[in-house]
């Protein structure tokens, strides 16, 4: 690929993150993103075969973008794995808050399944650190499945708030506590 070709395929993949972050994934249309690029509408294909390869490409920077927030809360002199998790839990949960397009797009089931540009492998590594962190805590665990209760403990919080279910259910914007009563139920109270 040469380096005007890179270049093209970047700046549509920029667009679309642009796009997302303001208008969300309806909004992904592949003529749109051409558009906003200024190219033709059919030149998205030359670059990604399909939409849903655009797409991916679009998600895999937000699931980057997650993990160096998430790296940077880990790394950030907490030495309690306990308190590493809270981290971790906050930044997930305000990444979701802040980035709902992006969030949306990348936990797409057809994106996921469809491994598009090695999407999983891009999106593990973040597991990863939160079934480590869970065997640290918890190491007679089966840590794989806490850490993933964790996460849909978590993943579902974030998507109420989205919703606006959990502030009419709780009666407040403060996902804190219930944060830490996640934490507490799946590794046990501090």
């Amino acid at each position: 690929m040469s380096e005007e070709d890179t270049g093209l395929r970047a700046r549509l993949v920029d667009v679309g993150v642009a796009l997302v972050d303001r208008e969300g994934v309806a909004a992904l249309s592949l003529r749109e993103i051409a558009r906003q690029a200024g190219v033709s509408h059919g030149a998205p294909r030359r670059y990604f075969p399909t939409h849903l390869s655009l797409l991916s490409a679009i998600a895999r920077r937000g699931f980057e973008a997650l993990a160096r927030e998430a790296g940077a809360a880990v790394q950030d002199g907490r030495p309690e794995p306990r308190e590493q998790l809270m981290a971790l839990g906050r930044v997930y949960l305000e990444f979701a808050r802040t980035n709902r397009g992006m969030f949306e797009l990348m936990f797409r089931h057809d994106l996921l399944e469809s491994n598009q540009l090695g999407l999983r492998e891009t999106s593990l590594p973040l597991f990863e650190v939160l079934a480590g962190l869970v065997h640290r805590v918890r190491p007679e665990a089966e840590a794989d499945l806490v850490a993933g209760a964790l996460w849909a403990n978590l993943h579902g919080i974030a998507q109420l708030r989205q919703w606006g279910s959990l502030q009419l259910a709780t009666g407040s914007e403060d996902v804190e506590p219930l944060l830490r009563v996640a934490m507490d139920a799946h590794l046990g109270t501090a």
